[in-house]
């Protein structure tokens, strides 16, 4: 029993290892590229263009000049600025858990939308904008922006932005119309990019970094998920691609999402790599890029085309992505257990979905939210419920330990007894245990069946955008140091939560019935120093829940004891009469 217990605890310590190491990588090192001062013209992609397009109409004479220009959208949830040259998105602000960029000019920005042709270089739309500032709210939830435009080639693109209040989308209607005096086609393509390797001066920058290429492929159950040095250069059918993001300067576990999404049939996505010109105009810096193309069938004279597509530009909220009803969602990957889903997946192997109790933890965790306006109070009240759904099992495999406990001095005997047989102090002690009708697994496999829970609640704690910047006992700052916990996001900077963990741990493992040989005793004694170790850096929610969990074991655990003395005393024999 005490090498199962051994197993179990080390089986919980190497699962948090394992997803650390697997799932939690930062992305690879490379040499740092200089920032990009200037916007540059878009870089040629290494994507190949959709289909061979006809030779391109003889050039028009240039009609008069579109001036810059730019267009300011204020929502309750983000300030976005749409530019006159290709309707780029300039800047898109969040107000979520603070105010984070998730646009930042000559690094993390959107291209626009270009006309492809064959021969010609990416050229990007110069619109004439409708309105100059839009805001949005209670009384005007809606919003339009028209952006028209023409190229050289005589092809009018008119495209329609579409706000709401209530969601960090934009709806793109998209209408080309042929105003030459021949027929013609050409490819409109609309990307993102960022440099594969972020600049020194700009890791700190405080806004969302992109650090991984989603891509959902139809049909499938989750993301394809790459670091940005990993970009395939793909061409092809998909619900959906995009860049997750981080919170600089960690960039380890994504919270944002830039996401396009094909609303039209004969939408490709894209993903692949580009070389940009660095300001010097002499080396060029890789950097990773996602798109939609639409391929524009060939329009006679008057003829028009229509198309529409979808942006996300927002935190990865699983109810709001769900909400959407395009999958983004699945950007979100929860695991498997005991073998990660996509393993299980690829070799036909059975697994445990998370999702299907990561999603209902983290709607109980903002339903406590919703009343009590703190995620750490949140997690608290999470743990208690979780401690009482389980206080059934944990009662009965404390009273086997302790029913073990109280056998062990017959089972040495038997030890000593058999020691040269083997098989016989086998048999004599499994007939000791049905003597007493003592099962030896009785301590082990309720905690066998808690190890899931544990594990789903760690996935929740760790995808959870909810807790980004969310304080629960933050007592202010002090010579630039945050007292106490003032984002349950990152870890605690004064070490005091993961301490009290290990404490809490130490008395846990003081309580628990000693049984068999006394050094196993203190070898479990070594695992509240193991486990405050690997805590150190692991996200404040989680370690408070770690830490409330054991206090309420302990809780338990004294219950328990105090319980067993009433039952050894007895009831109270009745005073005699005078």
């Amino acid at each position: 029993m005490e090498k199962r217990a051994i197993l179990a605890a080390l089986l919980m310590a190497g699962l948090l290892m394992i997803y650390q190491l697997l799932f939690v990588k930062p992305p690879e090192r490379q040499p740092p590229a200089a920032p990009q001062t200037k916007e540059a013209t878009p870089a040629p992609s290494s994507i190949p263009p959709l289909a061979p397009s006809p030779p391109p109409a003889p050039l028009p004479k240039e009609g008069p000049p579109v001036p810059e220009g730019s267009a300011v959208v204020e929502t309750p949830l983000y300030r976005a600025e749409i530019g006159s040259s290709g309707g780029r998105i300039e800047a898109w602000n969040l107000y979520f858990r603070g105010e984070k960029a998730m646009v930042l000019p000559g690094l993390v920005a959107s291209q626009g939308l270009l006309v492809l042709r064959a021969g010609q270089p990416p050229r990007p739309i110069q619109f004439s904008l409708s309105a100059k500032s839009l805001k949005l709210g209670k009384d005007s939830p809606e919003a339009e922006l028209r952006l028209i435009g023409e190229d050289e080639f005589g092809l009018r693109v008119t495209q329609i932005l579409r706000f709401r209040a209530d969601r960090y989308t934009v709806e793109h209607h998209l209408s080309v119309e042929n105003r030459h005096t021949v027929a013609q086609s050409a490819e409109l393509a609309l990307t993102w990019a960022s440099p594969i390797e972020w600049p020194k001066e700009q890791e700190h920058f405080g806004g969302a970094r992109p650090i991984h290429i989603v891509r959902l492929a139809k049909g499938e159950a989750w993301a394809r998920r790459e670091v940005l040095s990993k970009a395939e250069n793909y061409l092809g059918d998909a619900q959906w691609v995009g860049f997750e993001s981080g919170v600089a300067p960690t960039g380890q576990n994504g919270v944002y999402l830039t996401a396009l999404i094909p609303k039209s049939a004969g939408f490709k996505v894209t993903e692949g790599k580009q070389e940009a010109p660095k300001a010097n105009g002499q080396k060029t810096v890789q950097a990773a890029e996602v798109g939609v193309r639409a391929m524009v069938p060939l329009l006679q004279p008057g003829q028009a085309w229509d198309g529409r597509m979808l942006s996300y530009l927002g935190p990865m909220e699983y109810d709001r992505l769900k909400a959407l009803g395009v999958g983004l969602e699945k950007a979100i990957y929860f695991g498997g257990f005991p073998i990660p889903e996509s393993w299980a997946a690829r070799y036909g192997l059975p697994t445990l979905r998370m999702e299907w109790i990561v999603v209902p933890t983290l709607g109980l965790m903002r339903w406590f939210h919703s009343y009590i306006p703190n995620y750490g109070v949140a997690i608290i009240l999470l743990t208690v419920v979780t401690k009482v759904l389980f206080f059934p099992l944990t009662l009965k495999s404390m009273a086997s330990m302790k029913a073990m406990q109280a056998l062990q001095p017959q089972i040495n005997t038997i030890r000593s007894k058999y020691k040269s047989d083997p098989q016989r102090m086998q048999q004599e002690t499994m007939a000791l245990y049905r003597a007493h009708k003592v099962n030896p697994l009785g301590g082990c496999l309720p905690m066998v069946v808690q190890v899931p829970i544990f594990y789903a609640l760690y996935d929740a704690l760790s995808v959870s955008v909810d807790l980004q910047n969310a304080p629960f006992l933050c007592l202010g700052k002090l010579f630039g140091s945050e007292l106490w916990i003032c984002d349950l996001a990152k870890p605690d900077p004064t070490y005091v939560l993961p301490l009290l963990m290990g404490a809490s741990m130490f008395i846990q493992q003081k309580m628990t019935p000693v049984m068999g040989d006394p050094r196993q005793a203190k070898m479990m004694l070594f695992m509240p120093v193991l486990f405050t170790f690997m805590f150190l850096n692991l996200p404040s929610g989680l370690v408070l829940y770690w830490t409330v969990s054991n206090v309420l074991q302990i809780a338990q655990q004294k219950y328990m004891e105090l319980s067993a003395k009433k039952l050894e005393k007895g009831p109270r024999a009745p005073k005699k009469a005078a």
